[in-house]
């Protein structure tokens, strides 16, 4: 089975700057949120879990499996979507002048620009490490969690569902909430 995991909330959710590559450590409320849903998912079987380098997602997975014997695997490649120039903006997903707002309202014409990261590039990593690590895994009958980010988790599950890149945000999970993909 292979459940997917978005890390807690930071300061930068709430401010709803973007995010990133900047290392943006969980607040409070992201804190105690991945103890809720360490206590809400205890009875989830789990082998494994993988998550990206960045401290909100590894401090999520750490809390979410607390007392529990599961290795946790940082991965490079499932590090969050590089937003290059445009980390830390706000205002991009309501403002249309703003280059990368079409990422968010319209996938299929985002173009790259200011050192982001092309869906292509996020895509063929994400790719790779299903391929490498988790179908193998997943082939043994084992239990894998991966805990993200919201782009990065978005393009494992449009993977995993075939899902177009025009509906690519259809895939995209609240902060804390386990999602259960693959038998």
């Amino acid at each position: 089975m292979l459940y997917i995991m978005r890390h807690g909330k930071t300061d930068w959710n709430k401010l709803e700057k973007l995010q990133g590559h900047v290392d943006i450590p969980l607040n409070e409320e992201g804190i105690a949120s991945a103890r809720e849903a360490c206590v809400k998912y205890k009875n989830v079987p789990l082998d494994i879990c993988f998550c990206s380098p960045l401290s909100r997602a590894r401090t999520t997975a750490e809390l979410f499996l607390k007392g529990r014997d599961i290795p946790v695997v940082v991965d490079d490649r499932l590090i969050e979507m590089g937003f290059g120039e445009y980390e830390g903006v706000t205002g991009y997903f309501n403002n249309p002048a703003c280059p990368i707002n079409d990422l968010f309202v319209n996938p299929t014409a985002y173009v790259s620009q200011g050192g982001a990261e092309t869906f292509e590039h996020l895509n063929e990593r994400t790719l790779s490490f299903l391929e490498d690590k988790v179908y193998p895994l997943l082939a043994q009958k084992k239990d894998v969690l991966i805990v993200g980010h919201g782009a990065m988790n978005c393009s494992l599950i449009s993977h995993i569902k075939r899902t177009p890149l025009s509906n690519f945000w259809d895939n995209l999970i609240g902060n804390c909430e386990l999602v259960k993909l693959v038998d």
